[in-house]
């Protein structure tokens, strides 16, 4: 394994990582719920939710973000080599896991792992093991 050091950007990796942070520091202490996207998105969804507000101006947020950095900087140019049907299938599977996982990457890896939650490292360690297979088998089995 070799880094591509011309690409390698350690200060706005950094950068990210500290305000990811500080977003889901401040949901938790101004809302008292855990900025998970997946269970974001939901609270969205039912009717009778309680911080449907909060839940509203975090998903606006995400939403806004890359035309507030295109004001600033170009956005990086995004490359996707997977087809619509690998595409629909790879949606499926993960929503299906955040669900049966009762929670998504950003809620059980951000911020279960801050809380030190130990069902939010169990699905982490799953979430991990899972993308490391499928990119073994994509890769190195099927040679797609």
């Amino acid at each position: 394994m070799t880094i591509d050091w011309a690409h390698f950007t350690p200060w706005s990796a950094l950068a990210g990582g500290i305000l990811i942070g500080l977003a889901a520091g401040l949901f938790v202490l101004a809302n008292g719920r855990i900025a998970g996207i997946s269970g974001l998105l939901g609270s969205l969804l039912e009717p009778r939710a309680s911080g449907r507000l909060y839940s509203l101006l975090f998903v606006f947020g995400l939403l806004l973000a890359p035309w507030l950095w295109q004001a600033i900087a170009a956005l990086p140019t995004i490359e996707i080599q997977a087809g619509v049907p690998g595409l629909l299938l790879a949606g499926l599977l993960v929503g299906f896991g955040a669900r049966l996982g009762s929670g998504c990457t950003s809620g059980h890896g951000v911020c279960g792992l801050s809380r030190l939650s130990p069902r939010s490292l169990v699905a982490t360690l799953c979430f991990m093991a899972s993308g490391f297979a499928t990119v073994f088998v994509v890769r190195h089995l099927l040679g797609v």
